[in-house]
């Protein structure tokens, strides 16, 4: 990959750097298909900054591999479809975060 890094579109959120959104962009794109992170393992100081940076950014991320602590999607049946699609294990409505949640390993 050359060039510079990505950044999301639009001004930085106050007290988000473009560093630190950039961060989030990458770990979010290193979660491999097939696999969920949680807002918290993605930046476990703010997890809400990572919905903030998904939602407003222009880049092209895999969104819907990004779930709550419980497994539950917030997206609701477009993100169930995709992660279904991806071959995403679940148990009733929700990810099961036991055989889906990518490894800590992954982000070190």
């Amino acid at each position: 990959m050359s060039g510079p890094a990505p950044r999301p579109a639009g001004p930085d959120p106050p007290g988000l750097g473009a560093e630190r959104a950039v961060r989030i962009l990458s770990r979010v794109r290193a979660i491999p298909e097939g696999f969920v992170r949680t807002y918290g393992d993605i930046d476990p100081a703010s997890p809400r900054l990572v919905g903030r940076v998904l939602a407003t950014t222009t880049e092209d991320v895999p969104w819907h591999r990004v779930v709550r602590a419980d497994g539950s999607v917030p997206m609701g049946g477009r993100q169930v479809a995709l992660l279904v699609a991806e071959g995403v294990p679940l148990r009733g409505d929700r990810v099961d975060m036991g055989r889906a949640r990518w490894p800590d390993a992954a982000f070190r």
